[in-house]
């Protein structure tokens, strides 16, 4: 038998808002050119592979000014001699080196374009220094509309944190700014006012103290890390850290706050290792082991830099304090500190090749809050957290989003996503067989950059179920299938509603007081009960609607 009819949040209203038929019918925004150069491999981006970065940035806190410089290494694929970085203003470039000689470069909008006295061989291994300067944008509404943060702690020292997920790290370091080409490791050097520390990705190799009164943090990332997960932090930091015994071995946690919240910080902290141990049981290894897992107290909310996770709850469960599915599970842990350390699996170690497709990211991290609770407190609060979060999906737009001009989908790719993932474990109808798919994903697609069509093929082949029209109504449409059914004596009738012509998926539901699968389609179908039909409900953790037509 299914769970409490309590926990159905659909009411005659909300049943009424999801039959509403809307297909989607195209996207009417309007994108620019500089949309295209930003979100596109261009003939200046595709003949170069992205193999190091050394970044190096002096902060000024009094004037919210940076510069510095950054080496790019890169190998050469096809023959060419224009190269595009990427920095966007008021940012500026002011000289590129090759080979001891200034390049000369041009501007358009925020593209710059390197011009080589000679055309490049195919093979070649090069690099040029890239000198940047300027005021970065400041951070409106971090981290969703990001940049600099530049705060005051409750001391009044400098608090200052970069964030630019979607705007992207040409916001403010000039780089390579598209999501399918990563370095293959990184140098993170940041000089800051020497009373502060500067905390950025990966293992910290050397602090150096100047004259001038900075100090000069040097961080080295061991693994391949996507722009957005570059990040710098400066603060009046304390730093602590315990050792973690995983799946590969001993992985150091370190934890950096401000001063005055360091035994709240010791306390609250202890999500960590309950994260760490229920990601791996169903993800695998921590992608990253090399580098690290810390922990870095922000001026916002949080982000999920890679190695780096950046953290601003306040030191409170929940998202803020409010348990975001109301059944009050989600008071059980801290939101940011679970869910941005499940974009260490999903985003840093699986990451989309365009923000298009950034589901992938969103909706398998909005999914992963429900495992934990699934691996700490069991199935049954799992199921309620995550049904309990629906009444936040807007079905407004489709959740993939247009290809080529850097644009994300729909906000539901969290919510709704982490719905259609439950709904595909009951699909699968195996605990173990979908343990095996999620863990399998990560290592298939360990440190790399990947599409819809790869996650959707790898589900499918590895389910033995053909989910295309499960991806294609969920992920591409915004209608939420509606069961119709009709009882007719010992038998009843069903059939799919609300949705593609050629959707189907089946469906587990209790007529009378039966547990029964059926397989719909948009056709009518029946099912033989062999005595009077009173009664259908539709398990709750399909995220599907149902419609009783008898009598109508």
């Amino acid at each position: 038998m299914f769970k409490s009819d309590l926990l159905l949040k659909f009411s005659i209203q909300s049943l009424l808002i999801l039959i509403i038929a809307f297909p989607f019918t195209g996207n009417s925004q309007t994108f620019t050119h500089q949309d295209t150069l930003r979100g596109s491999i261009t003939a200046e981006r595709s003949w170069w592979d992205l193999t190091h970065y050394d970044l190096s940035v002096k902060v000024d806190p009094e004037n919210k000014f940076i510069s510095g410089i950054n080496i790019i290494k890169f190998k050469v694929l096809e023959v060419n001699k224009v190269l595009q970085i990427d920095l966007q203003e008021p940012m500026k470039i002011s000289k590129i080196i090759y080979e001891n000689a200034e390049l000369p470069f041009r501007k358009y909008g925020n593209a710059w374009y390197v011009d080589f006295p000679q055309t490049l061989s195919i093979g070649e291994a090069k690099e040029i220094n890239v000198y940047f300067e300027g005021n970065p944008q400041s951070a409106r509404n971090a981290p969703w509309d990001g940049g600099f943060s530049w705060k005051k702690d409750d001391t009044g020292k400098d608090f200052i944190a970069t964030s630019c997920q979607g705007l992207g790290a040409s916001i403010w370091w000039p780089c390579k700014d598209h999501m399918y080409d990563e370095p293959e490791n990184m140098w993170i050097r940041v000089t800051a006012p020497d009373h502060l520390t500067a905390v950025a990705n990966g293992r910290l190799k050397k602090m150096e103290k100047h004259k001038n009164n900075t100090k000069t943090f040097h961080w080295y990332v061991l693994n391949p890390i996507n722009n957005y997960g570059v990040n710098i932090n400066i603060g009046d930091y304390v730093h602590f850290s315990e050792k973690y015994n995983g799946e590969k071995g001993i992985l150091d946690c370190d934890y950096y706050v401000l001063k005055y919240n360091l035994e709240k910080a010791r306390i609250h902290f202890q999500d960590v290792p309950m994260m760490l141990k229920a990601f791996e049981y169903w993800f695998g290894p921590y992608p990253f082991y090399e580098d690290g897992y810390k922990l870095v107290e922000v001026p916002y909310l949080g982000m999920e830099h890679q190695s780096s996770v950046t953290y601003g709850n306040k030191y409170l469960k929940g998202y803020l304090g409010r348990d975001r599915s109301k059944s009050g599970w989600g008071l059980k842990f801290d939101y940011i500190i679970i869910h941005e350390s499940g974009h260490e699996w999903f985003a840093n170690s699986i990451t989309y090749k365009d923000i298009a497709d950034m589901w992938i990211h969103e909706s398998f991290t909005t999914y992963s809050e429900n495992l934990f609770l699934d691996f700490h407190f069991g199935k049954q609060a799992s199921s309620e957290y995550v049904l309990g979060t629906r009444e936040e999906i807007k079905n407004d737009k489709p959740i993939i989003g247009q290809y080529g001009v850097n644009q994300e989908g729909s906000g539901d790719m969290y919510t709704k996503g982490s719905n259609m993932l439950h709904t595909l474990r009951q699909l699968v109808n195996d605990d173990e067989k979908w343990r095996e798919l999620l863990r399998g994903l990560n290592k298939k697609y360990f440190h790399k950059v990947v599409t819809t069509q790869q996650i959707e093929k790898y589900l499918s082949d590895g389910s033995g179920i053909n989910l295309q029209p499960f991806f294609d109504q969920y992920l591409r449409n915004v209608r939420i299938p509606v069961l119709e059914y009709i009882f007719d004596g010992e038998t009843v009738r069903y059939r799919w509603t609300n949705c593609a012509q050629d959707f189907e998926m089946k469906l587990r539901v209790v007529i009378n007081n039966s547990e029964k699968w059926i397989s719909p389609t948009a056709s009518w179908k029946t099912y033989q009960m062999g005595e009077k039909v009173v009664s259908l409900k539709i398990d709750p953790d399909f995220y599907v609607a149902g419609f009783n037509l008898t009598g109508k």
